[in-house]
């Protein structure tokens, strides 16, 4: 009688500890199942953005292309009637220069015309460089965050893996097996479920 009791004991604390496990368990696959499909979602939302921010800097790098032809095909004709010493031709032309082709082409006289061109100073800024810089500097942050809360969902999907051996173990070790193998299996998920709750809360929380 007094050699029951202690297994008697014994087999509670293992059922109470396996029904705790089994409990908690439940709550954080459940846990980790959402904080992944949360991650997920915000990865769709990144990719859009950056999709968007991306056919922004496409169409932006299209304007700034456009004005530049637009300045070369002026500066061209300058070239030509200054190369011919026609002043008048030569001053009709600069009145009719674009405003962000005037200062670099003032900037350009004023030093000197050391440089190649007027094209060729930092003052020459086409409309929409600036933009289409600025867009897909913000293209690639949008998909470096995508690619991170992907991975972020990653982890809780392998975490979710974790806690369901955690799950497996625990079922095991309530099976009809001799009483030092499901203690084997209780502390062995025991263990896994302690290690896979301290690496979850390393992990960042999206609500």
């Amino acid at each position: 009688m007094s050699n029951d009791a202690p297994q008697t004991t014994f087999s509670r604390i293992q059922d109470i500890v396996g029904v705790f496990l089994l409990s908690v368990m439940a709550v954080m696959t459940a846990w980790c199942g959402f904080e992944s499909s949360k991650w997920g979602g915000e990865m769709s939302i990144a990719f859009s953005e950056a999709s968007g921010a991306r056919i922004q800097a496409t169409s932006a790098e299209g304007e700034a292309r456009a004005a530049q032809q637009f300045d070369l095909t002026i500066y061209a004709q300058w070239v030509l009637a200054n190369a011919d010493g026609e002043t008048e031709l030569v001053q009709y032309i600069e009145d009719r220069f674009t405003p962000h082709f005037a200062v670099a082409f003032d900037a350009w006289q004023a030093d000197g015309m050391q440089e190649n061109g007027p094209f060729a100073v930092d003052e020459y800024v086409p409309p929409g460089e600036v933009e289409a810089a600025e867009l897909s500097a913000r293209a690639d942050a949008k998909f470096a965050k995508a690619l991170g809360d992907n991975q972020r969902g990653d982890n809780y999907s392998l975490l979710t893996v974790l806690f369901a051996l955690v799950l497996f173990l625990t079922a095991m070790s309530q099976r009809d097996v001799r009483t030092w193998i499901g203690r084997v299996l209780l502390g062995l998920a025991v263990v896994v479920a302690i290690v896979g709750v301290g690496i979850l809360t390393t992990f960042p929380i999206k609500i």
